[in-house]
């Protein structure tokens, strides 16, 4: 009886422990020799992120793939969790975004901002990490 019990806990919770591992794996894509992007994974995997970098020379046509406006586009591009993750965002907000789940396409940190993961130089504001959604520009979050 205890071992049926345990068998049925263990199917039950399966899918769960998957999931879990799932959204640690993110596909980045970049320009070939973008060292601040080499330096963003290196956060991610820091962080606990399983990164697979993958060399693009038309980084357009990835952004254009995946939805992302012209005015929210950072530096290289992330695929995660069945979001998009756009620029130098901080792996604290990535993970907000897995753990809250929203109803968005994904978020952005647009351009290359000094001292954001990756980025060498000084932080000299909050970042402010952008939804892409219908309403792209709405605030995701900031730190």
């Amino acid at each position: 009886m205890l071992r049926s019990i345990l068998i049925l806990v263990l199917l039950v919770l399966a899918p769960a422990w998957a999931g879990a591992e799932d959204h640690l794996n993110a596909t980045l894509y970049k320009r070939p020799f973008c060292g601040c992007c080499e330096g963003h994974a290196d956060h991610l995997r820091a962080n606990g992120y399983k990164v697979t970098v993958i060399e693009s020379k038309n980084m357009s046509l990835i952004k254009k793939k995946y939805g992302v406006p012209q005015e929210f586009e950072g530096c290289h591009t992330i695929i995660i969790g069945g979001y998009v993750v756009e620029g130098h965002v901080p792996a604290s907000i990535i993970g907000k975004l897995l753990k809250e789940r929203p109803a968005i396409r994904g978020i952005s940190l647009p351009g290359m901002p000094n001292g954001s993961p990756g980025m060498s130089g000084t932080k000299r504001a909050p970042f402010v990490v952008y939804e892409l959604s219908e309403k792209s520009g709405k605030v995701f979050a900031t730190e």
